[in-house]
């Protein structure tokens, strides 16, 4: 059995949590001087973080309020959203792309900014989730997470994370960029998972129905086993269950039918898929599809547009580039 294996077989929590693997795309170690501000725009399907190492500010999130962030804390802004940082209300904040950067590399760049007066340090980072799973659980966070270290049961490992992280930001030593970033993808799984099992919102919905005993079983079966012709009978007997019983309780607990279930978690697969070079005609047997005419109606049911108009994946206007 691989490793893979080994997780795939384990609970199904479990199997969502091991999918939380970043694609690090841009991380910022940004160097403030008060009065400062800046605005991050929106950046669709990317989640961003803020962790302040030294000094204060305030974090606005449309829909979310104001948040004020200190060292020790770290904010989580999930879903892509337009968001301003600034020292205090009022500050200009000008679009962040726009400021000049130095860049360390292709995805860390330093930022200095602001008038002059009582300096702070922040790290930043915009990333993404390209698992199903993981898109799957990233979007069912809330605006806006924030963690703050001195509290909680994640108050140990937040402080000491933090702590290695503004270090490292002090003085960028030969591969502090390399450390930082690794920390900071850490402290955005570390803060997910916080948030599952501490927050009353992650037990109902999709995670609820990981939690239930045999909602979660066949949750588990579909994605470990997307390309099997399953039915609503064959997904029941295997969590020893009477069709209808099954089929009202997964629509109940998880929002939706089993089979638009499955219909939908194997064309997520398919769009990663095609984003990783896969070809349209390969993928229809690959997820139990006996046509490319079947696979294609069902892809475009799901995502809007059809297989073929799938391209790599490019950066958005959002993200600085050197």
């Amino acid at each position: 059995m691989t490793a893979t294996d080994s997780v795939l077989s384990a609970e199904p929590l479990g199997q969502a949590l091991h999918f939380l693997r970043l694609s690090g795309t841009f991380y910022c170690h940004a160097e403030l001087t008060e009065p400062w501000g800046v605005t991050v725009p929106a950046t669709p399907d990317y989640l961003w973080f803020h962790i302040v190492t030294a000094g204060q500010g305030l974090l606005e999130v449309d829909g979310a309020g104001v948040q004020t962030l200190r060292p020790g804390e770290l904010a989580l802004v999930p879903h892509g959203r337009g968001h301003r940082l600034r020292s205090e209300p009022g500050v200009a904040a000008p679009n962040v792309v726009e400021l000049p950067h130095e860049y360390f590399g292709d995805r860390y760049a330093v930022l200095r900014h602001g008038g002059g007066d009582a300096p702070g340090t922040l790290v930043c980072g915009g990333v993404r989730f390209d698992h199903p799973a993981a898109r799957e659980l990233v979007a069912l966070l809330p605006r806006l997470l924030h963690l703050d270290a001195s509290r909680g049961t994640e108050a140990e490992w937040l402080q000491a994370t933090l702590r290695l992280i503004a270090a490292e930001a002090t003085t960028l030593r030969p591969g502090g960029e390399t450390v930082i970033t690794r920390l900071s993808d850490i402290l955005v799984v570390q803060a997910i998972r916080s948030w599952i099992e501490n927050d009353p919102a992650a037990q109902t919905g999709w995670l609820g129905a990981l939690r239930d005993p045999q909602i979660g079983q066949a949750i588990s079966l579909i994605h470990r086993h997307p390309a099997r012709p399953w039915t609503l009978a064959s997904l029941a007997a295997e969590v020893t269950m009477s069709r209808s019983a099954f089929a009202a309780r997964f629509t109940q607990t998880a929002g939706e039918p089993v089979m638009a279930y499955l219909t939908r978690w194997r064309m997520h697969l398919a769009r990663q898929q095609l984003l990783d070079g896969a070809a349209v005609g390969e993928l229809a047997g690959r997820l139990g599809y006996h046509s490319i005419a079947a696979f294609s109606r069902a892809f475009k049911r799901v995502h809007g547009t059809p297989p073929s108009t799938v391209r790599q994946h490019t950066e958005p206007a959002g993200i600085p580039s050197p």
